[in-house]
């Protein structure tokens, strides 16, 4: 098993780092890009910190505890961003019959579709996301199992990144539609950069259990500030293996489905 993690971190690496080659064949507009993710981000925030100056609260949170709510969406689409990029290339290996090749490989080829390039233009905001982070934290005075428990449900949150991204794959393969579905998930995860709690039923039920938004991008926060029971982080963990237990079936079930180029 060491030996098999080790060979795909080697094979991740040697994608993301051919994933980072080619961005730096166009500088400037790497550049732009990363430049308007920037801005796009600090716009937003803006935005917050003015509506709570007259509000003082948004669904009874602080304006500190909406910022940090706020900066923990970023973290996990950023992170999810940089992980599973490849998926946003994948219909072309579908269209043009590439996919031959991957399925032909002695790798996994969900591994290839989902990792096969991280996107490192995201991993350089990273780091001082999670610097803000921390700034902004230290005004809610978390415990260290609330931070332990805040880092667990953030991976969690990933894991059910992950899924979503997997049915996307999936789907491309039975419908050869991709990029409308993943701008669809875009569109739905943005719905987390609030709380959960400002919308209504049964809304908000919907956003938690059934498209879980709220247990990816609510619930991780809600944790570092005391606010959830042990019923909601055990559901949260269960929801997570649920959902990528029936992405991996849907998978398999695509892979049924996929009439090779050469057929």
């Amino acid at each position: 098993m060491k030996k098999k993690i080790k060979k795909y971190f080697k094979v991740w690496w040697l994608l993301s780092r051919n994933s980072f080659m080619s961005m730096l064949s166009n500088r400037l507009g790497s550049i732009f890009f990363l430049l308007g993710k920037l801005i796009r981000f600090f716009i937003y925030l803006v935005f917050i910190v003015i509506l709570l100056k007259g509000t003082n609260s948004l669904a009874g949170y602080s304006l500190n505890q909406t910022v940090f709510f706020y900066l923990t969406f970023n973290l996990i689409d950023i992170c999810s961003q940089f992980l599973f990029r490849e998926v946003y290339r994948f219909r072309p290996q579908i269209v043009e019959g590439s996919f031959d090749l991957v399925l032909s490989k002695p790798i996994n080829a969900l591994f290839r579709s989902l990792l096969g390039g991280a996107d490192v233009l995201d991993f350089f905001t990273i780091p001082p996301l999670i610097i803000a982070m921390i700034f902004v934290s230290r005004g809610l005075n978390p415990g260290f199992f609330s931070v332990i428990l805040y880092m667990l449900l953030v991976i969690n949150s990933l894991v059910i990144s992950a899924a979503f991204h997997i049915f996307v794959l999936s789907l491309g393969i039975v419908t050869l539609e991709v990029d409308h579905t993943v701008l669809i998930y875009r569109d739905l995860a943005n719905l987390g950069k609030f709380p959960i709690d400002i919308y209504r039923e049964p809304l908000k039920g919907f956003l938690t259990f059934i498209i879980p938004i709220g247990t990816m991008m609510t619930f991780p926060a809600k944790a570092l500030m005391n606010l959830v029971t042990v019923n909601t982080v055990l559901i949260s963990f269960l929801i997570g293996g649920l959902f990528m237990f029936l992405s991996i079936k849907f998978w398999k079930f695509a892979l049924t489905k996929y009439s090779s180029a050469s057929s």
